[in-house]
């Protein structure tokens, strides 16, 4: 049986679901298989929603008040401006907190900064012999990859920014991976009887002498708790906080010639330094715990299976819905996550798959379904859902893991991104156009005609070439660039978590 919000969400687009799902779709891909499928639910009206329909396009002041800080990438230089002093300030204060737990902050503070300006000083004398777009993407990667840690989280962030960097930069910093090393376990440990308070033996029966995982932010062991329960013990990297930082201070130092590097729109430094508010939510495990009962609470155990447009219900096999990991709170802190070890098979195992009688294809579907009810439906949702955070489970269910980086939009956005989708999906490059203006993503005074023509060129001209979803995404960043659009921050994580979706998809064979 459907739940109220989700007839709620879904009867708001009642009168136009006919015309949209009679128009003949010539994009038969999961993504949009999916897309329609969720669209088509919910026959029955809501008559208190059905008052509503007649504001079906939301006025634009509703975007600059329902902003999730109060300082926002919008464009105009005074809130962007005001917003990038702010961040400055509360870096500046929270360093001196820093500084203070370590003997030789200030000497790390000049060491570090001697090793950026080495690096970008190479870029900028570079930057005179190349002209190539291609090659100054390729050293602008390779050039964060040298920087370590927080510029390669810079740098995976701002791929998923079309309207910041061209789409040649985006695409090259989407190879960007986690390539740390791991750090010694003799480490770790100090770190985990540090925060808990006990020796490690007195915690856990036994831990893994070596990390399962490892990434740029922290690792993971696997232990027994003396009860006998299972765990992943996630432990931070050592001096995170610091380095966080220290890097963001500097990076206020060197933002110009990276922007001048890359071609970058001229909100470079007031989206890295939101950015950067994530990048320090990553690293407090006690709010990860918090977001990952949340998650649990919202998509945990969910029954619920999509219909497809002829209103046949569409069961997956084994199917026992979402499970999160539960959290061990008195052994969780700040740089400590203690939480159920669930034992999965990654969705590129096949094989794997196989052996326990469970079918790709429909994993996947149901983790498109369950990634449109978050995005579509609730507004909480799971910004990095890669092949490490997401796996099958043996009874069919999908598991996630990983919940440092979330997004959370708000009613009116989710309500704007249902008519963004609608619109791609049957090309409206008009309603699109609209869309993005009521949205807010375009500056004032542009042309949405203009607008409107160029999206109408992305889409193609019907061929089968033209039809390939991410060709068409990424002459759609295209436009962006070109015409200057501003993407709020939890719109900008809502294109990394479908980019991230898709992209996998495709690597599925979906």
């Amino acid at each position: 049986m459907r739940s109220l919000p989700m007839r709620n969400v879904v009867a708001t687009f009642y009168r136009r679901r006919h015309a949209v799902l009679s128009k003949t779709f010539h994009h038969d891909n999961t993504v949009e298989t999916i897309l329609r499928t969720y669209l088509s639910l919910g026959g029955q009206k809501s008559n208190e929603v059905k008052r509503r329909q007649d504001n079906w396009f939301l006025p634009y002041f509703l975007y600059r008040n329902s902003y999730s800080t109060g300082f926002t990438s919008v464009h105009g230089e005074r809130p962007s401006a005001e917003y990038a002093k702010l961040r400055k300030e509360s870096l500046e204060i929270k360093f001196g907190h820093v500084l203070g737990y370590y003997r030789f902050g200030p000497f790390l503070a000049l060491y570090r900064a001697a090793i950026i300006s080495f690096h970008v000083l190479k870029l900028t004398i570079w930057q005179f012999f190349v002209q190539d777009i291609k090659k100054r993407s390729i050293k602008f990667r390779e050039t964060l990859i040298s920087l370590g840690p927080f510029y390669i989280k810079l740098g995976q962030a701002l791929s998923t920014r079309p309207d910041i960097l061209p789409t040649v930069y985006c695409q090259e910093l989407a190879k960007l991976q986690d390539q740390i090393p791991p750090f010694p376990t003799y480490v770790a440990m100090k770190s985990i009887e540090s925060q808990l308070g006990f020796p490690v033996s007195r915690l856990f029966a036994d831990i893994s002498p070596e990390p399962i995982a490892a990434a740029s932010l922290g690792q993971v062991y696997k232990a027994h708790l003396h009860t006998g329960e299972l765990v992943a013990v996630k432990v931070q990297r050592p001096g995170m906080s610091l380095s966080l930082t220290l890097d963001a201070l500097l990076f206020n130092m060197i933002g110009g010639q990276l922007k001048r590097f890359a071609k970058a729109r001229k909100d470079l430094l007031v989206a890295v330094n939101e950015m950067v508010r994530h990048m320090f939510d990553e690293i407090d495990y006690i709010l990860e715990a918090q977001n990952a009962e949340r998650f649990a609470s919202l998509y945990g155990n969910d029954q619920k299976s999509p219909k497809n447009t002829a209103g046949n219900t569409v069961e997956f096999k084994k199917r026992n819905g979402i499970k999160v990991p539960k959290i061990y709170w008195n052994l969780t802190r700040k740089a400590v996550l203690t939480m159920e070890w669930i034992d999965g098979i990654k969705l590129t195992d096949e094989g794997g798959l196989k052996k326990v009688c469970l079918n790709r294809r429909e994993l996947i579907d149901q983790g498109l379904y369950c990634s449109l009810r978050q995005l579509l439906e609730v507004g909480f949702f799971h910004a990095d859902p890669h092949p490490g955070n997401l796996v099958a489970t043996g009874d069919g269910s999908l598991a996630y893991f990983d919940f440092g980086m979330m997004g959370d939009i708000p009613r009116h956005y989710r309500v704007g991104l249902i008519q963004v989708l609608v619109h791609f999906v049957n090309r409206d490059s008009l309603g699109l156009a609209n869309d993005f203006l009521s949205l807010g993503f375009i500056p004032e005074g542009v042309d949405i005609q203009l607008v409107s023509d160029a999206l109408k060129a992305s889409f193609g001209d019907g061929t089968r070439q033209s039809q390939d979803f991410q060709g068409i995404m990424n002459q759609l960043y295209d436009v962006m660039y070109e015409f200057n659009f501003s993407l709020p921050p939890d719109y900008a994580l809502v294109i990394r978590a479908a980019g991230i979706t898709r992209r996998h998809c495709k690597s599925f064979g979906s």
